[in-house]
């Protein structure tokens, strides 16, 4: 069955930086928290586990050497046991659980989204499609084949991370499966304020609330924080003190004609934000207007979008349809022109 109106919830607040276990512990707290206050849905910021990589923004990249090592260590690998504690933590408190984090995959990082849902099973995990700027000093890309919305009993809700809200086509690619709860996630506002505007709360918060409006979805943008702990372990000399600062963090809810809906929490300071959900209020704001549907000029302009997985390794001499899959001893007998 469906549940058409819930409270969803959106978390501000600071990771255990560069700590997996802890910042699981963290996670586990808050979606306990949220699940006692009713919530049915939780949002966190973007590469919560273990943490954003500030320093990428703050030095060179031999000085920013010194992070490496812990930050791969301490990302998540999905399917893991570490990753099976926010499955079990969903379903003992009955709450779906969007979660950001840095993905470990091999020897790459990707900045990472899974969907968990009420009873604890990961329905899905998507990559960022582009790091922004110095994030890719760190992280690889994702690919189309995870730019979805997924049909769940709390709605269609899909998600994307950080400048991924900048990009109009993206945006554009998720309000035309129909996005119903979008969950924008945010790494914290602290980063060169004053100095660089496209960065701080007031630009990137009215994006989220313009996907709600764009959209007609509701917007959940939980946001990260940077605390005195991340502070004393990054900023080592004073020119470094006005590039990052405490706190950043600015949680936003919106409903599905940008208004917001939930009481807001100091920058400083941590907690969960939460909103009563309606799916039904998104009829009327699509009544207005609806860019993937009757509000569209298909004839004038349209989206390519390609859905398919882009491997970065294709294996070579598969078996045709009528030919059976050879062994490896098989193999072995083979002469070495055929292999």
């Amino acid at each position: 069955m469906k549940q058409t109106v819930y409270k969803a919830a959106a978390v501000q607040a600071a990771p255990v930086f560069l700590n997996l276990e802890g910042s699981i512990d963290k996670a586990v707290s808050l979606i306990e928290e949220a699940a006692s206050k009713g919530a049915a849905l939780i949002g966190f910021p973007e590469t919560w586990l273990p943490g954003y990589p500030w320093w990428i923004w703050l030095d060179s990249p031999a000085w920013g050497m010194q992070f490496v090592q812990r930050y791969f260590e301490n990302s998540l690998v999905l399917g893991s046991e570490e990753a099976g504690r926010i499955n079990q933590a969903a379903a003992k408190n009955n709450i779906f659980v969007v979660m950001g984090y840095s993905e470990r995959c091999g020897g790459s990082l990707y900045l990472g989204q899974s969907f968990v849902n009420n009873r604890g099973e990961t329905i899905a995990t998507r990559r960022k499609l582009k790091p922004t700027h110095v994030e890719r000093t760190v992280f690889g890309e994702g690919d189309g084949s995870d730019l979805r919305v997924h049909d769940t009993e709390f709605g269609r809700i899909g998600a994307l991370c950080c400048w991924e809200h900048l990009q109009p086509l993206t945006k554009y690619a998720m309000y035309a499966q129909n996005e119903q709860v979008h969950i924008a996630s945010w790494p914290s506002f602290s980063l060169y304020r004053g100095a660089a505007y496209a960065l701080g709360p007031e630009l990137n918060n009215a994006a989220s609330q313009m996907y709600a409006a764009e959209g007609q979805c509701f917007v959940l943008a939980p946001c990260g924080s940077v605390s005195k702990e991340m502070i004393q372990m990054l900023v080592d000399d004073p020119k470094k003190e006005q590039l990052l600062l405490e706190g950043g963090g600015f949680a936003r809810i919106y409903g599905p004609d940008g208004s917001p809906l939930a009481e807001l929490i100091p920058e400083k300071e941590e907690g969960i934000l939460y909103a009563d959900i309606d799916l039904g209020m998104i009829a009327l704001a699509k009544a207005a207007a609806d860019p993937a549907g009757h509000y569209s000029r298909p004839d004038v302009t349209r989206l390519l979008f390609n859905p398919n997985p882009a491997p970065r390794v294709e294996y070579g001499n598969r078996p045709g349809p009528m030919e059976p899959q050879r062994t490896l001893e098989e193999r072995k007998e083979e002469p070495e022109e055929c292999k």
